[in-house]
């Protein structure tokens, strides 16, 4: 099947040679004059389809269980991610952020551990390594949770663009399952990342935001983070 716009394209040029004519042509002139103009507005209509499908979001790059009911979940605890970035701070930001932005989901109860924190630091577990039964079941008394979300901040850089990698797993502390996963990198320097950002801005911030606010998603930690936790929350 041909191109749409190409096909628009060469009715043009076939105006354009008409209009060129001599007088022989001059009552064809003026109708042509009509549908070259129509042709013009169809063709930059189909060129901005193009454009926009051109920027549309990267695929999916996430698991959830589609036999699981996140709803189910009574209570989620949020472990503090653990970091293999060069800088310490960051995994107790992204935890906040994420907190913050699955709240707003609305999805489960949700609580904050610390891996400083008596209680965890009592299970001696060791970051995302796989748990036996007995280890969930100690977990879900301990923590007093259904469902415990576990992660990495994998990647971490403010300069010379933003850029924020995440590995994140949900597990259901009633039988071990794994309900939801996610593994990606967020690059400011990515074009639909770029096209994403616009998209979040006009979602969270209202139609009338300002493309200087736009730009800021890029180059703030702060608005990056919250960007990123926004579309993590997404995904559930």
């Amino acid at each position: 099947m041909k191109n749409p716009t190409e096909v628009l394209l060469r009715a043009l040029a076939g105006c354009s040679s008409l209009l060129r004519g001599g007088p022989a042509n001059r009552y064809k002139t003026a109708g042509c004059r009509s549908l070259a103009a129509m042709l013009v507005l169809m063709a930059v209509v189909l060129l901005g389809c193009d454009s926009r499908k051109a920027a549309a979001p990267a695929p999916d790059y996430y698991y959830l269980d589609p036999h699981r009911k996140l709803t189910t979940l009574g209570r989620v605890a949020i472990v503090e991610l653990e970091n293999d970035s060069s800088y310490p701070e960051i995994s107790t930001d992204i935890t906040g952020s994420l907190f913050r932005a699955l709240q707003k989901r609305q999805v489960f109860g949700l609580t904050i551990i610390r891996r400083d924190d008596p209680e965890w630091r009592s299970l001696q577990l060791e970051g995302e390594s796989t748990y036996s039964l007995e280890q969930i079941l100690a977990i879900r008394q301990t923590l007093k949770c259904d469902g415990v979300l576990l992660g990495t901040v994998t990647e971490y850089r403010p300069y010379p663009h933003m850029a924020v990698g995440l590995r994140l797993k949900l597990l259901d502390m009633r039988d071990g399952r794994l309900l939801w996963a996610l593994e990606q990198v967020w690059d400011s320097a990515d074009r639909t990342t770029k096209e994403r950002t616009k998209e979040y801005f006009k979602t969270e911030k209202g139609s009338g935001f300002e493309p200087l606010n736009e730009q800021l998603a890029v180059v703030s930690p702060i608005e990056f983070l919250k960007f990123v936790s926004y579309e993590v929350g997404a995904t559930l």
